[in-house]
């Protein structure tokens, strides 16, 4: 019998190419959302994680729990109000579904969860390792504490398995139309000094990534979910450049405009994250795309 899957997040842009994964493979797909779900092929169960309500049959059959829940994390100005609002849709529903589990007979046996490589924060040009420290500003912080509330679930006996994403490269939106956007117009340059790093991953390697991590029962812990060859911001711009054929011509845009716009949140185009993938690889993962030209060959194409 196909195992049973119930995600969080499922409703958001990679949530939506999972579960469409997910069913191709003969998944069962269940969803967890504050909205009622307009797929006829997926059950969805409602929450709020707010009032710390959750609809109980939601873990009824499950096998595997996918934890993608979170505010966007540059969707709005960093303000007290808005951090804690990050950090609890992050934390708070993964302890609400602990909860459920503890307090209801189930067979859940696995839980996934997105993190993030704001774990790291800004490094400069040091490489980053699953066992390197994290950094001590807003962004790892955050990622620090949905680690954390994720890890409850071993005392519970779970698998758990972590994957710490980079910056998903996709059409249909994220950061890639935002920085496509300006090039399109002919207006396109680097961020800051263009050095900082970024550590970018096709939207396809995602899901595959997922996909490995439910069907390959050894995997635990933490994983970098990047692709194995980084770029800089310069390098990245260029290559978007490149792929739809305009010219870049006029200077950087200076971090200090960056940061007058948006403030403590500047970090997230500013800071440089140089992510190592040899960890998934040496796990046997095969990345479809490894080099930032085919991945944006195949984004355009």
């Amino acid at each position: 019998m196909a195992k049973h899957i119930l995600l969080t997040g499922g409703a958001g842009l990679l949530g939506n190419d999972l579960t469409r994964l997910l069913l191709y493979k003969g998944y069962k797909v269940s969803h967890l959302s504050r909205s009622p779900g307009k797929d006829a092929r997926v059950k969805t169960y409602l929450w709020d994680i707010n009032k710390g309500l959750i609809d109980e049959k939601s873990i009824d059959g499950v096998d595997i729990i996918i934890h993608l829940a979170g505010a966007g994390i540059a969707d709005k100005r960093w303000t007290k109000k808005r951090k804690k609002e990050l950090i609890d849709s992050r934390t708070r529903s993964i302890e609400l579904i602990y909860q459920l589990i503890k307090n209801k007979p189930n067979q859940v046996k696995t839980v996934i969860s997105a993190s993030a490589t704001g774990y790291y924060s800004d490094r400069g040009d040091e490489l980053l390792t699953e066992t390197s420290s994290p950094s001590n500003d807003f962004l790892s912080d955050c990622c620090i504490q949905w680690e954390e509330a994720v890890d409850k679930g071993e005392v519970l006996g779970l698998r758990i398995l972590k994957f710490r994403t980079g910056v998903a490269l996709t059409a249909k939106g994220g950061a890639l139309p935002q920085l496509a956007r300006p090039v399109k117009l002919g207006i396109g340059s680097p961020l800051g000094s263009g050095k900082q790093w970024m550590p970018w991953i096709h939207h396809h390697d995602v899901v595959n990534m997922y996909l490995y991590g439910i069907e390959n029962e050894h995997l635990k812990g933490v994983y970098n979910m990047v692709a194995p060859n980084p770029v800089t911001n310069r390098q990245l711009t260029r290559a978007v450049a490149n792929q739809l054929f305009k010219p870049l011509w006029l200077p950087n845009i200076p971090a200090f405009v960056l940061k007058l716009l948006f403030g403590e949140m500047s970090i997230v185009v500013l800071g440089s994250t140089k992510v190592s993938a040899q960890k998934i690889e040496e796990a046997g993962f095969k990345f479809k795309f490894s080099e930032i030209s085919e991945a944006l060959k195949d984004i355009y194409k």
